[in-house]
């Protein structure tokens, strides 16, 4: 078990989205903060923070939220965006609505355009999430697409050749691993994150992607029983499996 950390109450209640430091005041002060049994009174207490926290203090009840650093994995369903700043329903509206005031703020770790379903890992802890994006790293993500048309038989030899070129881009893309589902139906696994590269490659190839779901990252695949817009708190092992394939 990791060393915990020391942390002001009122503050770290406040930095979990419980709300301004005067809010968790008055929350202690009616008595509602319970850590290991016991009645907290004093909202500038000091206390240990560590992963095992949502299991020692509860907030009018309920287990405290985890404190940071938090992975998430989501099912993301169709129609929503993994931007701050985009318009229409955002994937941060299917967490817990105070989870939004956290700090440090929560972020997907990369993204998936509107049309794409799947997995998607979001997170607090910015070091995770460079490691994970890093162009260095080459983190396998596999994509189930399903095809407007069916496909020739040459596609898997293109992808895998390392000199696709994409329109508007002056890099080949690196090798990609593509298997044989059905007629209309394959599975892609890419180790970059350009723009709609799935997308974009089946154009590349004459075809047209009908639909999009993406089912691993890394060591990581989305669990069976995990349905759309829902998720789970990953432990930081469990979030480590991401780099296993790497």
């Amino acid at each position: 078990m990791s060393k915990a950390l020391m942390a002001r109450l009122d503050r770290l209640l406040a930095n979990l989205g419980y709300g301004s430091r005067k809010d968790v005041q008055a929350l202690v002060a009616g008595g509602k903060v319970v850590l290991d049994g016991v009645v907290l009174k004093d909202a500038g207490a000091r206390i240990a923070v560590d992963a095992t926290l949502p299991e020692r203090m509860t907030i009018r009840g309920a287990p405290v939220d985890p404190p940071a650093p938090l992975v998430l994995i989501m099912h993301k369903p169709l129609g929503v965006v993994c931007s701050h700043k985009e318009d229409g329903e955002k994937i941060y509206d299917l967490l817990p609505r105070r989870w939004r005031l956290r700090d440090p703020g929560l972020s997907t770790v990369g993204r998936l355009d509107k049309d794409t379903s799947g997995l998607i890992l979001i997170t607090d802890d910015g070091d995770f999430l460079h490691r994970v994006i890093s162009p260095k790293r080459h983190v396998p993500k596999t994509y189930l697409a399903t095809l407007d048309r069916p496909l020739t038989g040459s596609e898997s030899e293109v992808f895998a050749a390392g000199t696709l070129m994409l329109d508007s881009e002056e890099k080949p893309l690196l090798p990609a691993r593509l298997d044989v589902v059905d007629a209309q139906t394959a599975r892609l696994t890419i180790t970059e994150g350009r723009y709609h590269q799935v997308r974009r490659m089946f154009a590349a190839v004459g075809n047209h992607v009908v639909t999009l779901h993406r089912e691993r990252i890394g060591g990581i695949a989305l669990p069976a029983d995990l349905e759309p817009g829902q998720h789970r708190i990953l432990s930081a092992a469990d979030a480590e499996r991401v780099f296993a394939d790497v």
